[in-house]
């Protein structure tokens, strides 16, 4: 198992050799080493823990292993992008954009009211949200709220380009977030 960290850049379009035109994420891979190397026998579960250095400050992520997963990192050394090429099928996973508060319209696609028969203000209204004798609101009703902010797992992702010259991907297809924004890519 392969895994790198990436901050998300930019939407692109990349010209294949055939003259397709390929719509591309550039994320820029960040530096990072492997702190440790978990095993079933001392802490019961398999993972490798990297960290990496933003600003001053170093952070670490954890990355499970499964049983079947074997993987070359060592304890000590750099985590890039050696074990990636073009072709390459990835699982990307970040957080999505925060929309902030919205209404049930653009947070649940609801279709709103009627433009006509006396409805003046209520075409993007949720309607009604109880029923019959029940006097409160049931669980899971679909309201407004805030929207945004999850994290985003997208799985059968194809790396175009690798440049390790300047520790860049071009990854087909968009990926969750925005500029900035850090990325977990896994090859299994």
């Amino acid at each position: 198992m392969k895994f790198i960290l990436g901050t998300k850049e930019e939407m692109s379009e990349y010209f294949a050799e055939d003259g397709r035109v390929i719509p591309v994420t550039m994320v820029n891979v960040v530096p990072a080493k492997v702190a440790k190397i978990k095993s079933k026998e001392s802490d019961g579960y398999t993972s490798v823990q990297i960290e990496w250095l933003v600003g001053k400050r170093t952070k670490q992520k954890e990355f499970r292993l499964k049983p079947t997963d074997k993987t070359e990192a060592q304890a000590g050394g750099l985590v890039g992008l050696d074990g990636f090429a073009p072709g390459d099928k990835i699982v990307v996973s970040s957080i999505s954009k925060g929309k902030g508060f919205q209404g049930v319209v653009k947070r649940h696609g609801f279709r709103g009211g009627p433009r006509t028969h006396g409805q003046k203000h209520s075409e993007r209204e949720p309607g009604s949200i109880g029923g019959g004798l029940r006097t409160h609101v049931p669980r899971g009703m679909r309201m407004a709220g805030r929207m945004g902010g999850d994290r985003i797992t997208q799985k059968n992702l194809e790396v175009v380009l690798v440049d390790k010259e300047n520790n860049l991907m071009l990854i087909k297809g968009a990926v969750a977030g925005r500029r900035g924004t850090l990325v977990e890519i896994i090859k299994r």
